[in-house]
């Protein structure tokens, strides 16, 4: 394991970057589609609500290896033969945009949640004032939400970093895909995935202990 890692450490770190940089501009475009459909949740309108509902239930209701595969072959496939278009997509662009999808279905429920935690009465007075709805959603109804949301947030990500491991499919040089070029050179699994393991122990026990001391400062600030 020693000699493992004196030879290969520096490209499993590497590759643990390449992981956490694929995770967090997931998470960073994942928060911007979740935003979005989270808000048209718990929107009034029938159709906005229709059109978030049915957005969840696709996106979650499909396995992240199979929207990784539709993503990086099937879209610019339909766009090169059907479209006429020449689109093609790097394996860090395609993980990035599955991750956003994936992750965007649950950020959006984690929105909807923060959302509807503030008091309804809030959006009343601030409409009383004469706030329009999106200033009001903006001025008075999100600051309060996100509060409650960071924790949710953080969490999220470590699932999305963990999430990296399957886009080892498509190619991209994360974690998961580099420990499998060093087995094949080395032929010892157990000492690679162990370090493997350990890495991802570290990183996530780290962002966890971040995301549990984040809780409590938000909940003194509430107190």
């Amino acid at each position: 394991m020693v000699d493992i890692l004196s030879v290969y450490g520096s490209m499993l770190l590497q590759a643990m970057g390449q992981s956490l940089v694929m995770a967090f501009f997931g998470l960073i475009f994942a928060c911007i589609v979740g935003l979005i459909f989270g808000i048209l949740s718990v929107m009034h309108n029938r159709v906005c609500r229709a059109i978030a509902t049915a957005f969840v239930y696709a996106i979650r209701g499909v396995p992240m290896i199979v929207l990784a595969f539709f993503v990086f072959f099937g879209v610019p496939y339909f766009a090169n033969n059907v479209l006429g278009s020449n689109l093609t997509l790097t394996a860090l662009q395609a993980g990035i945009i599955c991750l956003a999808l994936i992750c965007g279905a649950y950020m959006a429920e984690i929105i909807r949640a923060g959302i509807q935690s503030v008091d309804k009465g809030q959006m009343e007075a601030a409409r009383s004032l004469g706030l329009p709805y999106w200033r009001a959603m903006q001025r008075v109804i999100l600051p309060q939400a996100i509060r409650t949301m960071i924790p949710s947030i953080i969490n999220q990500f470590i699932i999305t970093l963990k999430d990296t491991s399957i886009l080892s499919v498509i190619g991209f040089p994360e974690l998961v895909n580099s420990a499998k070029n060093v087995i094949a050179n080395t032929f010892n699994s157990f000492a690679v995935w162990a370090i493997v393991a350990v890495m991802y122990i570290i990183v996530i026990t780290a962002l966890s202990i971040s995301a549990k001391r984040v809780e409590r400062r938000l909940s003194r600030g509430r107190d």
